[in-house]
């Protein structure tokens, strides 16, 4: 069955960095997209980034542009996000998510077209 397992979460300082990874399994991971998405105490889930299958394109929101950075090892069956310059406002738990198809689908309500998620790993920055 379709697995992701996030890890790399814990505790940083602001202006710190973090390397979150999920690994994939049960699916053939070259040929979806993946994006990650973060749900912070009493709030709604944000999707933060996106990656296509072969990693040729990526989409940002604005509001996380510049300080993210998504890729992914198809070889491993892993996606990453590099978090750099973070703030306690990043303070959340970050899940990987699994397209329906080799590319990022925005809806009208900014979610990431996705079927499965991982349990997510928890990231609290503070110092």
């Amino acid at each position: 069955q379709v697995q992701q397992v996030e890890s790399g979460g814990g505790l940083a300082q602001p202006g710190g960095s973090l390397r979150l990874s999920c690994a994939a399994s049960g699916f053939t991971f070259s040929s979806y997209a993946m994006s990650w998405a973060r749900q912070a105490p009493g709030k709604g889930l944000e999707w933060v980034c996106g990656i296509y299958s072969d990693g040729s394109d990526t989409y940002y929101p604005d509001s996380m542009k510049g300080r993210f950075t998504i890729s992914r090892d198809n070889a491993k069956n892993t996606l990453y996000l590099q978090m750099n310059s973070l703030k306690p406002e990043d303070t959340a738990l970050y899940y990987c998510a699994k397209g329906l198809g080799n590319i990022i689908v925005v809806l009208p309500t900014g979610e990431y077209e996705y079927d499965y998620r991982g349990q997510g790993t928890q990231v609290t920055v503070s110092s």
